[in-house]
């Protein structure tokens, strides 16, 4: 330690009477230099013990982690999708796994026999392990369910994966302002969910004649969810269609043996007859008994309505009977017409080709023919009459035979579960309109 020196020197400073200024200056520094000697050594000596400090790194595994045969590996799939004309066997050789391997795949039981029938568009999962062989094949039998092969070590297994499935209620509403395809659209419906709007009320709207701007639509539906993504829409639980003013309701209800659509007092929504007897693109022509005749270019009465529709489109019987005429005539074309109870009946001309034959039981809904263009036509459509004891009526308008509603405990049972479905529609019909108010 260099204390001892630096003091000497210090004492010899101070004792020379020469520089008596000099001395006075040593003294302090030379007293306030050994009291911080004397507090640092104080401190050194009462600093406590350093601590063995231990350190051990540890690995989290991320949430997809999984772990195979004692290693961590990400929850990774190779996904192939099937091309036109491509078979399993060549996706095997593009992934380059065994070609024996996949016939010992497809020999374990019919749900892998299966899987030679593959068809463009289908998803294969593939799994590699660190030697590029295959570990695991996953496929989707259905929406909700994996067929997953495990290939350790050459031994195969197989199991059918459950996926989640979620099913939620939601509800939309959309106001007609060029079409109900485009309505639906803006509501967040796809066309196919539009249809399945336009079938439940196709018994009491004509969906293209009926049809106004201005016209509304509330549901209250299903949306499906798979693996935490939506996946599709499901069922429409309730709906309300308002046309021209006039309201329809309709709940969907089973109960036993009874399934279906009903309206708020019990009757089902399902008639004896369709408005429409196809799933047309356009009217052409209306019921017009003044009607100029688009070929013999004079005055004729048109009884009943023209439905544009493509060559080939199915035509269905509008209600259940039995045919009285399927035939061919130089001014109806290949037509079929059908006799129903209550002195109803139904004529169809211009057929492409018939499917019925004379004396036949038909139901409604049974496709009796195709839209076609032959006898007196312009273009491919199909006419359409409806006739009440002898005279044309106008298909859209005449009053149909109504359903008998449900009776006893089925109609009990449709009460207790069509009143918060039917609350929730007046709910939301309630708040449209009080936000177009605003």
């Amino acid at each position: 330690m260099k204390s001892p020196r630096l003091i000497r020197i210090i004492s010899e400073k101070i004792a020379d009477e020469s520089h008596w200024l000099t001395r006075r200056k040593l003294a302090v520094i030379g007293s306030t230099l050994v009291v911080t000697i004397v507090l640092v050594s104080m401190f050194e000596t009462a600093r406590p013990p350093e601590r063995l400090v231990h350190t051990e790194t540890i690995r989290l595994l991320l949430p997809e982690e999984e772990i195979h045969g004692g290693a961590a590996t990400f929850d990774y799939w190779d996904s192939v999708t099937v091309r036109s004309g491509q078979t399993l066997d060549a996706i095997f050789r593009e992934q380059g796994f065994s070609i024996a391997l996949l016939h010992r795949i497809l020999a374990l039981n019919g749900e892998t026999r299966g899987l030679t029938r593959i068809r463009p568009g289908d998803v294969f999962d593939f799994r590699a392990d660190g030697d590029g062989e295959l570990s695991e094949m996953r496929y989707p039998i259905d929406e909700s369910r994996y067929l997953l092969v495990r290939n350790l070590g050459g031994e195969l297994s197989l199991d059918i994966q459950q996926r989640e499935i979620v099913t939620e209620v939601a509800e939309t509403q959309g106001v007609i302002d060029s079409s109900l395809f485009m309505a639906g659209k803006q509501a967040g419906l796809s066309d196919a969910m539009v249809m399945k709007l336009a079938n439940i009320f196709r018994w009491d709207i004509d969906f293209v004649l009926d049809i106004r701007e201005g016209d509304r639509f509330l549901l209250v539906y299903e949306k499906v969810y798979r693996d935490g993504k939506f996946l599709r829409e499901g069922e429409i639980l309730a709906a309300t269609f308002i046309n021209q003013g006039d309201r329809f309701q309709a709940v969907r209800f089973e109960h036993g043996d009874v399934a279906g659509y009903f309206a708020p007092d019990g009757r089902n929504m399902h008639k004896a007859f369709l408005r429409a007897p196809l799933n047309f693109s356009y009217i052409s022509s209306n019921f017009n008994p003044r009607r100029m005749h688009p070929v013999l270019k004079r005055i004729r009465p048109h009884n009943g309505t023209d439905y544009y529709a493509p060559r080939g489109t199915p035509v269905y019987a509008a209600g259940d009977g039995t045919v009285t005429r399927a035939a061919y005539s130089a001014g109806n074309g290949h037509h079929v017409f059908i006799k129903h109870a209550g002195g109803i009946e139904t004529k169809y001309l211009h057929f492409t080709q018939r499917m019925v034959k004379q004396g036949q039981k038909v139901k409604q809904g049974q496709t009796i023919g195709t839209v076609g263009s032959t006898g007196l036509a312009t273009g491919p459509h199909l006419h359409y009459e409806f006739l009440v004891d002898g005279p044309h009526r106008n298909p859209r308008t005449v009053p149909l035979p109504k359903v008998e509603p449900l009776q006893g405990e089925a109609l009990l049972a449709f009460r207790l579960a069509s009143a918060p479905l039917l609350t929730q529609l007046s709910r939301l019909e309630s708040a449209s309109l009080y936000a177009s108010r605003e």
